[in-house]
């Protein structure tokens, strides 16, 4: 289903609501893609009630507008998860941790807290074969 044949099923609240305050638009940003990933695009958009082209303009804009926040508060997350089990392994086998021992925890979560993100991201997405 293109725009066009999307818009045909809008009634004419919807297209009022689509239109209203928004400045004209002249300029196109466009890609290719797959008859799958079309059909991906198109099932994300209409389960937002959107038609692709406002749904894409929306997404792409959120995307430049936040830049890499997203990631950055998900690799601080997995930090956190990170020092919690080497910590928590600690408390649960009995020991004691040393002030040393700790400062090596926290060092390598700092070192290694991307790369495990990364490798997290990527698991999730081949599980939802993503890829």
């Amino acid at each position: 289903m293109n725009a066009t044949e999307a818009t045909k099923h809008l009634g004419i609240g919807e297209r009022i609501r689509r239109s209203s305050g928004r400045a004209g638009r002249r300029t196109v940003a466009s890609t290719k893609v797959t008859l799958q990933e079309h059909a991906e695009l198109e099932a994300a958009a209409k389960q937002e009630g959107k038609v692709l082209s406002e749904w894409a303009r929306e997404v792409l804009l959120e995307k430049a507008r936040t830049g890499p926040t997203g990631t950055a508060v998900f690799t601080e997350l997995i930090a956190l998860r990170l020092l919690a089990n080497n910590v928590l392994r600690s408390i649960a086998l009995g020991k004691v941790m040393t002030e040393k021992e700790y400062a090596q925890v926290l060092s390598e979560v700092k070192n290694g807290k991307r790369i495990t993100a990364a490798e997290i991201l990527t698991q999730y997405r081949n599980q939802e074969g993503v890829q």
